[in-house]
């Protein structure tokens, strides 16, 4: 059974003083997708990129940008993302309040919706939210905490992908399942294997140091093609 993958790369791991020739790189390898990641530094000890710079990137670019919020007050950063006019916006699900309503203000402004887990976060929170949204967002690191090369994925990482793939099937929804966090060359076959359909790219993958970004994305597509389900 074939499936089509989304290639989603992190441009928090491009250039971040020359953001448009980084752009401009990945477009040229055939990326249609950024993964932005908005971090408000409350949540996690980071903030790579504040809104003006987003609404900069979206003036130079036709990318689809799917912005990943890591805040403490996402109603505030999707109002701001929607203003924008971003393709896709996930929240996280423990910061949240009101999840339906957040997911309600994404999809009624015409926006795909997904909803963030962070590792330790059972899958059961989203047993009422799952037909209504677009995407889950499975953390498979603690967010915002890359830096630390020392994290590894987490070890139940395939057993989590191939629950909420069965939460998927069962229900016959078509919710796109991604993976942020060491999504790396060597762990990409067994994640797509377990039923990820959105691979989000960093510097374990596409922004490998020492290659270039179309040497990347060679072995991006060989590690893609070792998948059973992609073959």
């Amino acid at each position: 059974m074939e499936k089509k993958i989304i290639l989603s790369p992190s441009i928090m791991c491009g250039d971040l003083v020359n953001l448009e020739k980084s752009i401009n790189e990945l477009e040229a390898v055939g990326m249609d997708t950024l993964h932005i990641d908005v971090i408000d530094g409350s949540f996690s000890p980071s903030m790579p990129l504040g809104i003006e710079t987003i609404k900069r990137m979206r003036e130079i670019t036709s990318m689809n940008f799917d912005v990943h919020i890591m805040s403490n007050d996402n109603e505030f950063f999707i109002g701001e993302m929607l203003k924008i006019g971003v393709e896709g916006i996930t929240f996280h699900h423990e910061t949240s309040l009101h999840v339906d309503r957040y997911i309600q203000l994404i999809k009624n402004a015409g926006t795909k919706v997904g909803v963030a887990l962070n590792p330790a976060t059972p899958l059961n929170v989203l047993d009422y939210a799952l037909p209504e949204i677009d995407r889950v967002c499975l953390m498979l690191i603690n967010p915002g905490f890359a830096t630390n090369k020392a994290e590894k994925q987490i070890p139940y990482a395939l057993k989590k992908i191939t629950d909420l793939r069965r939460l998927v099937e069962e229900q016959d929804l078509e919710i796109d399942i991604q993976v942020d966090g060491r999504v790396s060359l060597a762990t990409i076959p067994d994640l797509l294997d377990a039923g990820a359909t959105n691979l989000v790219l960093g510097s374990t993958s596409l922004f490998i140091a020492g290659n270039t970004l179309a040497e990347n994305r060679q072995l991006l597509s060989e590690a893609v093609n070792k998948s059973v389900l992609v073959r």
